[in-house]
């Protein structure tokens, strides 16, 4: 069996030895544990079950595991998640030779200020890879026919379904409920009854192969922000035309990649193999410097997810076919486990940054005084640091100096980007803090703005999407309703259109990052998008 990877503080996996009977105070500790690991893992985290701190997999009696399982089940109630049982797996027997087995568990929990967690997986791929037809066979849960009746519900344009061939970038959506299950337009869903009943949305953003759509594919890239890069290669070609290019622009973007060797139906087995040696010859490149990792059943699924994440090099390789539909199913349970976590990389860069710290919570503790609770966005923090909270709705920043940092109910001397904390500001006065401040250091002259300008994307509306339209704006910890206050070259937007719109706060000023993801919502009409330059300063 594959050795687990082992993780102190960091990342959103929590040994557990055992969870038997709890004292009601213990159990406290744990939800609010659960809740910090959940709020690292953004909302996912993995619970590992007979197994101690230092990864020694011990394993449990068959009642004990049960028991464990049932704490589990009650802790994910009290703090609003769900769980899903990943694998169990027998390790050791005992003197008397009775089993003792270790499992591993999903934790999921929708953040409060998402509808569902979003990853962004951005497809790439030569032409007549079997892009489209993949995404369709995902997103429509139907096998295509061998001659593109999936990838037809896909296509925008008349002229793409004549050549068959993508041109411009276009989404499409799969969703995981909180059990793990795929929720698509199989039972004649529509995207709004998808992303109603989903706790995960994969959106894969489909960019085009062609050679002279390259400048589309590297703009779509860059600023979608994608987490994730699934590049397609079609067995019976291997790697050709775009392939190389495509690997190096993922590469240049810094995103962790996955690659589907799709078409297996189409060749024999050893022209499959042929092609994932050529991969893995070219992925261990010193250029690449991969891992490759080719998954051939569900544990290595599991285990490719997880990897994936922790380590940048692990580079897992599927090889499916949407026709026969054959090895489909690994590629879901992995997209399912996928944990939305930051890349490391893009953890040192936020680290050299200044000291941004997201308020999410205040309250009031005896003796301490005002604690604040949230994540540090970018840089470092220290106990004694003096940095500046606000906007207040004047839109003004006051100073305040750090008191005692906690992190999993400890002290932490250093707090670092991506961390979730606790931290005392002695007797600041608590009435003048709400959810959606920052705490930043001085030194950040941060902008603060009333109205701000956004790239957006309407994923589904009911009523028409105009000047005037009102809607609750998400941005990270930011939640206040804004008004449409103008669309820039459009009167109005229609599901699936993209803008560049400019809104108001009806309330206060708000504190926005450029490039900050944005979620926007009013009854049913959604829609995502970041928000760009030229902000309009506070008025």
């Amino acid at each position: 069996p594959h050795s687990f990877c082992f993780q102190a503080e960091e990342g959103n996996i929590e040994y557990k030895l055992k969870l038997v009977n709890p004292t009601q105070y213990r159990f406290e500790h744990l939800a609010t544990q659960l809740k910090w690991r959940l709020q690292e893992g953004r909302g996912e985290a993995v619970y590992q079950i007979g197994v101690e701190d230092n990864g020694l997999l011990v394993g449990l009696t068959e009642a004990d595991m049960k028991a464990s399982l049932k704490t589990l089940k009650r802790m994910a109630e009290k703090v609003g998640a769900d769980i899903t049982l990943l694998r169990e797996r027998e390790v050791d027997y005992d003197l008397d030779r009775n089993t003792r087995k270790i499992a591993e568990v999903l934790v999921r929990k929708v953040p409060d200020d998402q509808q569902f967690l979003d990853l962004r997986v951005a497809v790439l791929g030569n032409v007549d890879s079997g892009k489209s037809t993949l995404l369709g066979v995902l997103t429509q849960g139907e096998l295509d026919n061998g001659r593109g009746r999936a990838r037809l519900n896909l296509f925008r344009h008349l002229h793409e379904i004549q050549t068959g061939r993508t041109s411009s970038i276009s989404f499409e959506i799969l969703g995981f409920n909180s059990k793990g299950e795929v929720v698509n337009y199989s039972e004649s869903r529509t995207a709004e009854e998808i992303c109603e009943s989903s706790s995960k949305m994969i959106t894969f953003i489909d960019l085009a192969g062609h050679h002279k759509y390259l400048k589309t594919t590297i703009f779509g890239l860059t600023s979608y922000c994608p987490d994730f890069a699934m590049l397609m290669v079609s067995a019976n070609t291997g790697i050709a035309g775009t392939t190389r290019e495509h690997l190096g622009l993922a590469m240049a973007l810094k995103v962790p990649i996955f690659i589907v060797v799709s078409k297996v139906d189409l060749c024999s087995r050893g022209t499959v193999e042929r092609t994932v040696r050529q991969l893995e010859r070219v992925l261990k490149q010193p250029g690449c410097n991969k891992v490759p990792m080719v998954v051939s059943n569900p544990d290595d699924a599991v285990t490719a997810a997880q990897q994936f994440t922790q380590s940048t090099c692990v580079t897992p390789i599927f090889t499916l076919s949407s026709v026969s539909g054959e090895s489909l199913n690994l590629l879901k349970v992995f997209l399912n486990i996928l944990p939305p976590l930051s890349n490391s990389k893009e953890q040192e860069e936020l680290m050299q940054q200044l000291t941004e710290f997201q308020v999410d919570e205040i309250y009031s503790v005896p003796d301490v005084g005002t604690v604040v609770g949230g994540t540090l966005y970018s840089g470092v923090c220290r106990e004694g640091e003096r940095l500046v909270v606000g906007p207040t709705d004047e839109g003004r920043f006051l100073r305040l100096k750090v008191g005692s940092i906690q992190r999993n109910r400890s002290a932490c001397r250093v707090l670092r980007a991506g961390q979730a904390a606790t931290l005392a500001l002695g007797n600041f006065d608590r009435s003048l803090l709400r959810k959606g401040m920052v705490m930043v250091s001085p030194k950040m002259n941060p902008t603060i703005c009333c109205q701000f300008e956004a790239a957006i994307v309407l994923l589904f509306h009911a009523k028409t999407f105009r000047r005037g339209s009102q809607v609750t704006v998400h941005v990270g910890n930011v939640r206040q309703t804004a008004t449409v206050e103008c669309l820039h070259g459009k009167d109005e937007l229609r599901t699936g259109e993209r803008a560049v719109v400019r809104f108001r706060f009806i309330k206060h000023p708000e504190y926005l990052r450029l490039g900050a993801k944005l979620l926007f919502r009013e009854g049913v009409t959604k829609g995502i998008g970041h928000v760009t330059p030229r902000i309009g300063q506070a008025s």
